[in-house]
């Protein structure tokens, strides 16, 4: 049996992972809580979601505070992503909840997930080549094309757009508390070549605490959050990503960056081949299932 030691090093090694690369925790958490400490998908998944919330509002006050949040940006993206959500967990609770499937289900949507963050983790440098051809090289007007006004403009006439993404963040993340950051970083650069990158991650971050906060609350609701495994691992990794962003500068950040990715490409692939499968019911439960609908009846 794993106890409050085990977890808050696990808190440890995520914590110091983000701190040193970025990289969101939910892509290292859940596949650790699933693999390493056994814990049923449903229950890693919603306990990771809340996590994140916790974990990604205090950057999300920092970026607040440095006025690096497009706020109409933030707005259109909720609109799509909190009802998609929502939607979300409604059909898992009420039709996925009670089917052997439903494990097999997270599983595979969360190896989906975490190979498709693993390559753009260890191809980010192609990645970031390719987005630059669709980034504005004149910076003479920057000041017009970034006023308030304008940004406000720009996120009106791509507004299906940004729900549209906001809803396939909504669907996947409540699924797998994976993708609130990677994936919407990538649409936001090309929706908005001439934006700068700390204003798209601001935005993401900010939309990131509203789409885990909600899809928390949801498997919250449901019971599927560990309370106590929540408080231990956030114990370990809040002074570990502060610590880890202090020694960045000091370690290779570029080859940490694809061990990790080349981990989660395994992990994520394993997810997909093996998906964790519902116990069979044991002759003898069901046997007591039938006797007790029977005396029901």
């Amino acid at each position: 049996m794993f106890g409050p030691v085990e977890f808050i090093l696990a808190g440890v090694l995520v914590g110091f992972c983000v701190g040193v690369t970025g990289v969101g925790g939910g892509s290292l958490m859940t596949p650790i809580l699933i693999s390493l400490f056994r814990i049923e998908p449903h229950i890693a998944i919603g306990t990771d979601l809340l996590y994140a919330a916790i974990s990604k509002f205090c950057g999300s006050l920092v970026h607040a505070k440095k006025m690096n949040i497009v706020w109409p940006i933030v707005i259109w993206l909720a609109v799509g992503s909190i009802p998609a959500s929502f939607a979300t967990h409604w059909v898992l609770e009420n039709f996925l909840s009670q089917s052997t499937h439903y494990k097999a289900v997270l599983t595979m949507v969360l190896g989906f997930m975490l190979t498709l963050t693993g390559v753009s983790i260890v191809f980010r440098g192609s990645i970031e080549n390719f987005f630059n051809r669709y980034r504005s090289q004149e910076q003479l007007d920057m000041s017009a094309d970034l006023s308030r006004s304008n940004l406000s403009a720009q996120a009106k006439e791509k507004r299906f757009l940004i729900i549209f993404m906001g809803i396939v963040l909504g669907v996947f993340v409540t699924l797998s508390s994976v993708g609130a950051g990677a994936f919407g970083i990538m649409a936001l650069v090309l929706m908005f070549p001439n934006l700068p990158m700390i204003r798209i991650i601001g935005s993401d971050v900010v939309h990131a605490v509203l789409l885990t906060l909600v899809a928390g609350l949801g498997y919250m609701s449901a019971g599927n959050v560990d309370y106590a495994l929540l408080g231990w691992l956030l114990c370990g990794s809040i002074p570990a990503i502060v610590v880890g962003t202090l020694v960045s500068s000091r370690l290779p950040e570029k080859i940490i960056r694809k061990i990790l990715g080349l981990t989660l490409c395994v992990i994520g692939i394993n997810f997909m081949i093996n998906p964790v499968k519902s116990k069979p019911v044991s002759v003898e439960t069901a046997s007591v299932v039938v006797v007790q609908q029977q005396n029901n009846s």
